[in-house]
């Protein structure tokens, strides 16, 4: 299964991504060289989860685990064997979050087995506007629980437009790619959610504009 998973992500989502996106990748220097460490990125449609799974190096697919909701992808047995197997999701039961259920414990798994996390702390898919939510502390969490690993933010510009919450034609507009200096844990929840939200924030704004792909 783990080849039929390398050879999906690198046959196929891969020029998918780009034939849709026309991405373009800076700062792929930051990108981390091994696991565990989490990538941190803005959401705004599921072309996220796309490009971010296939702008690493193929010899690092393997570590490539993308949090997501387990409400939405495990409600349909064939799209949850899918999510699982293939695209190598880590199930979030959100649901249960605040109810003494710890949600995040297939996170700490994944990354105690040498995983690259992929995570977006707004917790949903927000607009077209590419405007950020508020941040949920979860990253934080999984940070406090791995204080060596890198927390890299990510900012994809454009990707809302590409493919818009709720829509299943994409539109074909380029969307980049910014990938920002590792952040690390410091001790403090706040003071971490503070830092990761300026650092998006300023990748934000060196955003290019968007162009026809």
């Amino acid at each position: 299964m783990a080849l039929i998973r390398l050879f999906l992500l690198t046959f196929i989502a891969r020029p998918i991504a780009q034939f849709m996106t026309g991405a373009d990748v800076i700062g792929r220097e930051h990108l981390p060289a091994k696991g565990p460490a989490i990538i941190a990125a803005n959401h705004n449609s599921h072309v996220d989860t796309l490009l971010l799974l296939t702008i690493f190096p193929v010899r690092l697919m393997h570590c490539l685990r993308p949090a997501a909701a387990a409400d939405y992808f495990l409600k349909d047995p064939f799209i949850g064997w899918f999510s699982r197997k293939l695209v190598g999701i880590v199930p979030i039961e959100r649901a249960k979050a605040g109810s003494g259920v710890d949600v995040l414990a297939p996170a700490r798994q994944a990354m105690a087995e040498g995983a690259i996390i992929i995570v977006f702390p707004e917790g949903t898919r927000g607009g077209a506007d590419d405007e950020m939510g508020e941040l949920k502390s979860g990253v934080a969490r999984l940070a406090e629980a791995f204080p060596e690993a890198p927390v890299i933010p990510i900012w994809i510009e454009g990707a809302g437009r590409v493919l818009p919450k709720g829509t299943f034609l994409p539109v074909p507009l380029n969307c980049t790619v910014l990938v920002g200096e590792a952040l690390s844990w410091a001790g403090d929840r706040s003071v971490f959610m503070a830092a990761l939200r300026e650092r998006l924030l300023a990748l934000k704004a060196e955003a290019p504009p968007q162009r026809w792909s």
